[in-house]
């Protein structure tokens, strides 16, 4: 089947999805840019943090810092692979033939992205309570870290559906074997 039918919520689905893309691609530029600026620029920043936080003891965490941001960075690549494999399900759904073992394919893929992303967020989580905790002393600086189980339940339902997908595959293959 290749027609591609004029359906309102996958051209908004594909829309919605190049939007992600470029703000998260523009997101991930920047951290990459940033990556060596803080690095170089580290006694710079340091010394205005003092300044601004009237603080002359006040040591900047160069590494917590540096590491939040590869993270960041490896965050946003897996949430664009992801978002690619996304959009390549979503013009199977428009040419009327999403049950291919592909799509099985990608959703396990998108299942291990997820996971990754949120193995990722923990270390990214103690990191950026070491930053709030050298800045504790300083008003307004708070962190939040908790459990959040909607990633997990991402994780698992991207799995049963890999496998539904790769169910669907074959039943639509013994299907046309018998026809």
């Amino acid at each position: 089947m290749t027609t591609r039918p004029n359906d309102p919520l996958l051209l908004a689905g594909r829309l919605i999805i190049v939007v992600m893309q470029a703000i998260l691609g523009f997101a991930a530029v920047v951290l990459i840019i940033g990556l060596p600026l803080v690095f170089f620029l580290r006694d710079k920043i340091t010394a205005e943090a003092r300044i601004e936080y009237a603080n002359p003891d006040l040591v900047f965490p160069l590494g917590a810092v540096l590491g939040i941001m590869v993270f960041g960075i490896l965050f946003l690549a897996g949430a664009l692979w992801f978002l690619r494999l996304l959009r390549k399900i979503i013009d199977t759904v428009g040419e009327g033939d999403p049950f291919v073992p592909a799509n099985a394919e990608r959703l396990t893929l998108m299942g291990w992205l997820a996971l990754a992303a949120q193995l990722l967020a923990i270390p990214a989580a103690g990191a950026a309570l070491y930053i709030a905790k050298n800045f504790e002393e300083q008003d307004g600086i708070t962190v939040d870290a908790g459990l959040d189980l909607s990633g997990v339940v991402l994780v698992v339902v991207l799995f049963i559906l890999a496998r539904v997908f790769r169910h669907g595959a074959a039943m639509r293959d013994d299907l046309e074997g018998t026809v």
